[in-house]
């Protein structure tokens, strides 16, 4: 298993700090590298050779050695402090010509000791920077960490200049009472027209031309031409009247039904003239038609997106499913093809026979980014079967096989499903122009007569086999749409029943989990057939693990490669801000395993190869905690604390306890301080009046207290729940008292994914816990100490629910960890490790938990309490090293839980692969 990043990072710093001084390239060189190799947890002599002798062309005699080369993946040159490393780069590539194709590296590195000079030669970049500099540089050697940042694409300024300018014009039409179908349909073939004016398929200009020339200023007529032009479209050339005007005659014909029937003419004036001629304006050949959703989007509003459950997508985040569910594969496939005809004829047969289904595809963001990757592989693989010098001859021979009916997608809305046509037409488009450029003359596919295969309809009551048949080189990959059970509709509703039926608490799952149901029994049919779908995390958190992955486990889904949770992106206007995961799967044992993870989840992922990924998306076994409410009885039971339902009327902030204090100075008897879980962690104040057992005669002398509870049963009466309304007959009271008449330990509920350790404290029993805790009543040194463990932090991180990115703490988590059994002397260890940690945070009197553990300013005494506190945590589980990493400590832990408990007949555990290194 590969380090964890900070460890990486402190071997790093310790290793700056060792060579600092080095100078003498002969007498040191090799013990730099092979400690530069071990800050990455690397042998270099296992993987790679010192002194590997080489012809060097360079050389007077041709011989040389290579000072370091790990084969097809590094070499390093070296040289004495204060050497020239352009001549270093110089000699280090002077030795490829003596090493064997699957020994070029992609990597040199050369160094004098004081530099390091990094060059990646596929992406043609080159970083030098000084040693000293080597921790804040780790992620340009992922390489050979195994961590490897994959780099994906961010939006194009033009693309998001194009959409604000659409929707903008969308914007002034429905304002003026142009909507509805109508509306959707004259934007689809205004989007069109407006690509085909700069991408080659009308007469450059000539549409942009139309409307300055033959358009009234004042705009009163442009919906009139408008339509006219959309007829002539329509229309076959042979078929058009003689006498048409020739500014519309110039236009092709276009066919694909995409200007077939007759549409409401919008009337229009001065501003959407100037709108429409804004838009003309942008040059729509550097467009890329998979941002075509995102104009969907811009015109939506925000309860629009919520209802519909759309979370439009950047091309950086569908490479992210395209990329190792087929496309890396086939990358690889055209590399080992290298110029062989025969094997590259049978690739571009199999590029012929793929097929891509979206079963929630939209616009059809993903089938035009599978498209164009598709034919980008097809014109690189004719470019080595038929390029050279007389390739401008060969148009006739190499036209593209790949072609638009191997896309398929299901869509629930009329206009959605044209405009994914639309963008899947002008990406063929765009490609048939970079076939052309490398081949010859231009062919255009016009008129259109082979099209997409899109669907109008409900996917989830759609037969998605008779649709498209599964199996070899079928794909189905999409982001459906995530909508949890609070918010369907009743339609929604229904789809979940007709899918999952009404039996246990598949109720409580996310809308998207049909997907995956349906996805299952789609591979069924063939299980050669593979899946990939964008969803919410929650899927992989908390309480739908058991439900989902109990029953996808049962029928042999296996986990290929997943995105562990990361912020999902999206290219519209009112851009969504989501939390989601990735996952692909099949129904076949994967010969390879490859887990994304981010350490930052707006930044990029850090690739690696795993052993097994579970359902929790962790490279561990196959296991399924159970949404677990009773407390194993060797431990004190975690609870929320209690609950007014009171309107607002029983808990008072800092002012308004002050106001009311100084109206009536008595009410001191009846508050308590109040704590949930923003004020624990911040060390806030609020208040609460405690009624419980309270002096009746003393109470009724207060009005403004009489008032607040006359409030409450008010407000209680209001509720549409039953329960609460019977509380209206106790206003005094909490709906939900469980307030402990001892000292307990409080965990917030909900707390920033961003902390090492959950900040939790001991309370006394005056202080009211609002159920924004979590609480444990007779818990102990000993329980803090587990609960406050890297140990126990690790296991939560994974299982606990998500608020946002924000970790939610359930019961479930709590009584599912798999505690220690430590010998006597162990317990007490841990005790007084518990001690420490209290005492380091008194040392800092004033300090809210927040500051305490603020990932940048926790103290050192605190850092090194909780380092010695794991230490006694890890002995008692018998680790008393430790774990190298996060990743070794979770498969423990999985692995003890599954130990702990029945297996769970839905879930035989699977013996694991070996791992292998990731290069990449």
């Amino acid at each position: 298993m590969p380090l964890s990043l900070n460890e990486i990072r402190d071997r790093a710093t310790a290793f700056a700090r060792e060579y600092r001084d080095a100078s003498n390239e002969n007498a040191e060189a090799q013990s730099f590298w092979g400690d530069f190799f071990k800050v990455f947890g690397i042998n270099a002599r296992r993987v790679g050779a010192f002194e590997r002798p080489a012809q060097n062309l360079a050389s007077q005699s041709g011989r040389g050695r290579i000072d370091y080369l790990w084969k097809g993946v590094v070499l390093v040159e070296h040289k004495s402090r204060g050497q020239d490393l352009d001549r270093a780069a110089g000699q280090a590539r002077d030795y490829f010509p003596s090493l064997k194709d699957s020994e070029l590296p992609r990597y040199i590195i050369v160094s004098d000791f004081a530099r390091i000079r990094l060059y990646d030669l596929e992406a043609d970049q080159t970083t030098e920077f000084a040693l000293a500099e080597l921790p804040r540089r780790l992620g340009l050697f992922g390489f050979i960490s195994g961590y490897t940042t994959r780099n994906y694409g961010s939006l194009n300024a033009v693309d998001v200049e194009a959409a604000e300018k659409l929707g903008l014009l969308h914007d002034l039409l429905e304002d003026d009472g142009f909507g509805g179908k109508a509306l959707d349909v004259w934007m689809v073939r205004t989007l069109f027209c407006l690509f085909a004016d700069n991408a080659g398929i009308f007469e450059t200009g000539i549409f942009r031309a139309l409307i300055e020339t033959r358009s009234a200023e004042d705009g009163s007529d442009l919906g009139a031409l408008i339509t006219r032009l959309h007829r002539v479209l329509a229309t076959p050339e042979h078929q058009r009247q003689k006498s048409l005007d020739e500014s519309l005659a110039a236009f092709p014909y276009v066919n694909g039904r995409l200007f077939d029937a007759p549409v409401e003419q919008p009337e229009t004036n001065m501003k959407m003239r100037a709108a429409l001629l804004d838009c003309a304006r942008v040059d729509w050949s550097r467009v890329s038609p998979a941002i075509f959703g995102s104009l969907f989007q811009s015109i939506k509003n925000r309860a629009e997106r919520r209802r519909g459950g759309e979370h439009y997508t950047t091309e950086a985040n569908i490479l992210k499913c395209l990329d190792p569910l087929f496309l890396d594969g086939l990358r690889a496939e055209l590399a080992a093809a290298k110029q062989d005809a025969r094997r590259l004829n049978a690739f571009l047969l199999r590029l012929r026979r793929i097929r891509i289904f979206d079963p929630a595809c939209g616009c059809g963001n993903f089938l035009v980014v599978a498209y164009r990757e598709l034919r980008r592989l097809e014109l690189e693989a004719l470019r080595r079967r038929y390029g050279g010098d007389d390739a401008g001859q060969l148009v006739g021979v190499v036209l593209s096989q790949v072609n638009v009916d191997q896309m398929f997608g299901i869509e629930v809305e009329d206009w959605p499903a044209q405009i994914a046509q639309v963008a899947l037409w002008l990406t063929d488009h765009q490609l048939n122009m970079e076939l052309s450029q490398e081949f010859g003359q231009l062919r255009l596919r016009l008129p259109l007569t082979t099209a997409p295969q899109i669907l109008v309809g409900n996917a989830l009551r759609e037969d998605w086999a008779g649709f498209v048949k599964p199996g070899a080189d079928a794909y189905c990959v999409g982001n459906p749409p995530f909508i949890g059970h609070q918010y369907r509709s009743a339609e929604q509703q229904a789809d979940m029943h007709m899918v999952w039926g009404r039996d246990g608490k598949v109720n409580r799952l996310d809308y998207v989990t049909c997907w995956y149901r349906k996805g299952v029994d789609w591979m069924a049919g063939d299980d050669r057939a593979e899946c990939c779908f964008v969803s919410t995390n929650s899927i992989c958190q908390g309480e739908q693990v058991g439900t989902l992955w109990g029953e996808l486990l049962q029928r042999g889904v296996r986990i290929r490669f997943a995105h562990r949770t990361f912020q999902w992106t999206s290219e519209a206007r009112g851009k969504a801000a989501v939390h989601c995961v990735i996952i692909g799967f099949g129904l076949r044992e994967p010969a390879r395993r490859l887990l994304f993870d981010y350490p930052n989840i707006r930044g990029e992922p850090q690739q690696i190869e795993a052993r097994n990924i579970n359902p929790y998306l962790v490279d561990a076994v196959d296991v399924l905690l159970p949404s677990r409410t009773e407390t194993p009885p060797s431990l004190p039971q975690l609870k929320k604390g209690s609950q007014p339902t009171d309107g607002g009327h029983l808990v008072l902030n800092e002012a308004e306890k002050d106001t009311l204090l100084q109206q009536e100075p008595g009410a001191e008897a009846f508050l308590r301080q109040y704590l949930g879980g923003e004020e624990l962690i911040n060390g806030n104040h609020r208040w609460c009046l405690w009624l419980k057992d309270a002096d009746l005669k003393k109470l009724r002398a207060m009005p403004k207290i009489m008032a607040r509870i006359s409030a409450v049963k008010a407000a209680r009466l209001k509720s549409p729940t039953p329960e609460v309304q019977r509380y209206a007959d106790f206003p005094t009271l909490f709906t939900q008292d469980r307030q402990p008449h001892s000292d307990y330990l409080a965990l917030p509920e909900v707390s920033s994914e961003n902390r090492r350790f959950v900040p939790m404290a001991f309370l006394p029993p005056s202080i009211v816990a609002s159920n924004k805790l979590q609480i444990i009543v007779g818990a102990t040194n000993f329980h803090f100490a587990i609960l406050n463990s890297t140990m126990h932090m690790a296991w939560m991180r994974v299982v606990a629910g998500r608020l946002e990115s924000r970790y939610s703490y359930a019961p479930a988590v709590y009584n599912n960890f798999p505690w220690p059994t430590p010998t006597e002397a162990q317990r007490a260890a841990i005790e007084r490790s518990a001690q420490g940690i209290l005492d380091a945070r008194a040392a800092h009197p004033g300090a809210s938990l927040a500051d305490l553990y603020d990932p940048l300013t926790m103290p050192p005494n605190l850092v090194a309490a909780h380092a010695a506190n794991d230490r006694a945590v890890d002995a008692a589980y018998g680790q008393p090293r430790g774990f190298p990493t996060e990743a070794a400590r979770l498969a423990f832990l999985f692995d003890l839980y599954q130990s702990l408990v029945a297996p769970l007949d839905a879930t035989p555990t699977r013996r694991r692969p070996r791992p292998r290194r990731s290069q990449g």
